[in-house]
């Protein structure tokens, strides 16, 4: 009898042990998620990161109109024939890495692909790395000579379509300003073979709309109301001058969703922007 009264101290050390195990495993497994999140974010690229790992031949040209010249930048598809070619056209930030980085991600889906920096030697600054801050860039750009931006393009156009590499059929591709300016430039020049406007406004001129021969193609946030409330009077407009005029609109995604739903914590509603943009891009091509 003497050893039953050890029962209580006995099952109060299991319960004991118990415990502390049950902590010990929980610290362990909270330990281990931890790791796992840091490793995720340690292995995270950055987009020059991504453009220094990219396997894919780039390079800086010159190009030059008049007395003008600014610097291009060329990504080459990984292919031994020649290849359908595409001008990239910048948002307002300037020829930044993430313009360079969509540039080279089409190379990577087949493509020759040509971004002028349309901002290049204006300023006193040889690219758009060269200024200071985003939003020095940003005033460079709403300060340009629209006919300049045109001649620019036409450079960037003539080099790009006359490259050994090329099929000579040019597609034009821009964000948010450089959106605005595909759409204008499909007005200046008949011998682009498409046009892809993310969420950039249309020409309000139906006189320069009737000098489009290309096909165009719109890809909206749904959340962007500035620029959509421009699509009624261009799909007006297009549709008027017997114009293709093709848009989609994507649900929840704010202005600029191609860059924002690149980033790893991009919200949900531009991640699914962005991915559906870019088949649907890839497929119009």
């Amino acid at each position: 009898m003497k050893n039953l009264n050890h029962l209580p101290i006995l099952f109060l050390f299991a319960f004991c042990l118990f415990s502390c195990g049950n902590k010990k495993n929980k610290k362990e497994e909270t330990s281990e998620q931890s790791q796992v999140a840091t490793d995720t974010t340690v292995t995270q690229k950055t987009e020059a990161e991504e453009l220094s790992d990219s396997p894919r031949h780039h390079e800086w040209v010159t190009l030059s109109h008049g007395e003008r010249e600014f610097q291009a930048f060329v990504a080459y598809p990984e292919t031994d024939e020649a290849t359908k070619s595409v001008i990239v056209i910048h948002e307002n930030r300037g020829l930044n890495d993430w313009a360079r980085l969509f540039t080279d991600k089409l190379a990577e889906a087949g493509y020759l692909v040509i971004a002028p920096d349309l901002i290049s030697n204006t300023q006193g600054k040889r690219r758009t790395t060269d200024f200071d801050n985003p939003d020095s860039a940003r005033d460079a750009i709403y300060a340009l000579d629209p006919e300049q931006v045109t001649a620019d393009l036409d450079a960037a156009f003539n080099y790009i379509k006359n490259d050994s590499a090329s099929t000579g059929e040019v597609a034009v591709v821009g964000f948010c300003w450089g959106g605005s300016q595909t759409f204008r430039y499909a007005t200046n020049n008949e011998g682009i073979s498409s046009a892809h406007v993310f969420y950039g406004t249309g020409p309000g001129d139906p006189e320069a709309i009737s000098n489009i021969s290309a096909p165009v193609y719109g890809y909206y946030g749904g959340d962007d109301n500035r620029v959509n409330s421009t699509i009624e009077a261009s799909e007006k407009m297009m549709e008027e001058a017997g114009k293709i005029y093709e848009h989609e609109i994507y649900d929840g995604a704010g202005h600029a969703f191609m860059r924002s739903g690149h980033q790893p914590d991009a919200e949900k509603a531009n991640k699914e922007a962005h991915d559906k943009a870019w088949n649907r891009l890839l497929e119009l091509l």
